[in-house]
């Protein structure tokens, strides 16, 4: 299908809905799914379990505040969220305190701000002019919507990603897939999408576009934690190309 065609059908098909709605309606699909992932992988769902009415106060403040509207917006795709970030709040890739602020629900409880992605998107969502600016042209999100933890022989828990591993990449490809044109369902701009991570993300959704034709364009960008960690003294020019991506300049 042409890259453009998703929009308009997911518009008609919605009727009056905003885009809030249809993310928010996404997030309670989610609360419903069982992963059987391969020994050692567990799944993280902010949007089940003890947390779920705290999580679904939190993305509903958020998500009305931002995407009241029926404004296409592109899609920005991280590959899935942290296990003390986004899975604990629902929110991709905010900060804990301005999900306070915005929100005024408490969500600092078992949070932990990854600096390397939040820190350094919240500098060129700044940049870009700010939050209502940025949200109002972008829906942040994840190709694996639900976190994946690895655990260590020591019993130790990490963050995973879903394109690590051959047999957890098998066991997840239909989730993948399907969330992605759920994603589409918000009234997605998909002239371009935009992958957070310039490997493995990128070639994952890279392959499934090319089978699929979701996106007219995919633009590689690279992951912050590898500007931050291994390139801090570029920064600057990372949130430089970043910007001009976002702003169409570059393609």
């Amino acid at each position: 299908m042409e890259g453009g065609s998703v929009k308009g059908r997911a518009c008609a098909m919605n009727g009056r809905t905003t885009v809030a709605d249809r993310i928010l309606q996404f997030n309670e699909r989610l609360a419903e799914v069982t992963l059987e992932l391969p020994p050692g992988f567990g799944a993280v769902n902010p949007f089940a379990g003890s947390q779920r009415e705290r999580v679904r106060e939190v993305t509903t403040g958020f998500y009305r505040r931002y995407y009241d509207d029926d404004r296409p917006r592109r899609l920005v795709l991280g590959s899935s969220p942290a296990r003390r970030g986004t899975a604990v709040t629902g929110v991709p890739f905010e900060d804990a305190k301005l999900l306070e602020s915005d929100t005024g629900v408490d969500v600092s409880d078992g949070y932990t701000v990854s600096r390397p992605s939040a820190g350094f998107l919240h500098d060129v969502i700044a940049r870009y002019g700010g939050r209502p600016r940025f949200y109002a042209d972008f829906v942040m999100s994840f190709v694996c919507p639900l976190g994946l933890v690895k655990t260590n022989p020591q019993g130790r828990e990490a963050n995973g990603n879903y394109y690590e591993n051959k047999e957890l990449l098998k066991a997840l490809e239909g989730f993948l897939v399907d969330s992605l044109e759920r994603q589409l369902e918000f009234g997605t701009d998909t002239s371009v999408c935009y992958s957070i991570g310039s490997s493995g993300n990128f070639k994952f959704l890279t392959k499934v576009n090319e089978d699929r034709g979701f996106f007219k364009e995919i633009v590689p960008l690279e992951h912050p934690r590898f500007i931050t960690q291994y390139n801090s003294d570029r920064k600057d020019e990372f949130v430089e190309k970043y910007l001009r991506a976002l702003r169409g300049e570059s393609h």
